[in-house]
């Protein structure tokens, strides 16, 4: 009995040094992790973000004769410019919501917005893919 109290600060003692050096190890190898990982710059860091790219926004419905003539132009343009351009097609009879936010009069309608966002031009009617890609590079947009 008289031992005991020693055996158990030997105990405490000997749990320490191993929590201290379970510690230490743990720090080393966060600090490896971290000093391995490469450093991210400003340049790193805006080549990971999404890149905001042009759009050309269609608006029709899938039974209106002249947005059927352009479904073909825009898968084309979809596949052909894919990560230059995005191409995207609304049904304002299946989703009147986007007629009433881009105030539609007649469709087809094409949208062509910038990478903001921003409207830049607006047509109505059938619009064949070579006048779109001339109308993009009139606006700035060399998308070749």
């Amino acid at each position: 009995m008289k031992n005991l109290p020693k055996i158990i600060a030997l105990l405490l003692l000997a749990s320490s040094v191993v929590a201290v050096v379970i510690l230490k190890n743990a720090n080393k190898q966060s600090q490896t992790s971290i000093t391995e990982r490469p450093a991210v710059s400003d340049s790193n860091f805006l080549q990971a973000q999404p890149q905001k790219l042009p759009k050309l926004i269609e608006l029709g419905a899938d039974k209106c004769i002249p947005c059927k003539a352009m479904k073909p132009i825009l898968d084309e343009l979809t596949t052909e410019y894919k990560g230059k351009l995005d191409v995207m097609f609304h049904d304002v009879w299946q989703e009147p919501a986007y007629a009433e936010k881009y105030a539609i009069e007649i469709i087809p309608t094409q949208i062509f917005l910038g990478p903001d966002d921003k409207e830049l031009f607006r047509h109505q009617g059938f619009f064949a893919k070579e006048e779109i890609l001339t109308k993009w590079k009139e606006l700035g947009f060399d998308l070749k």
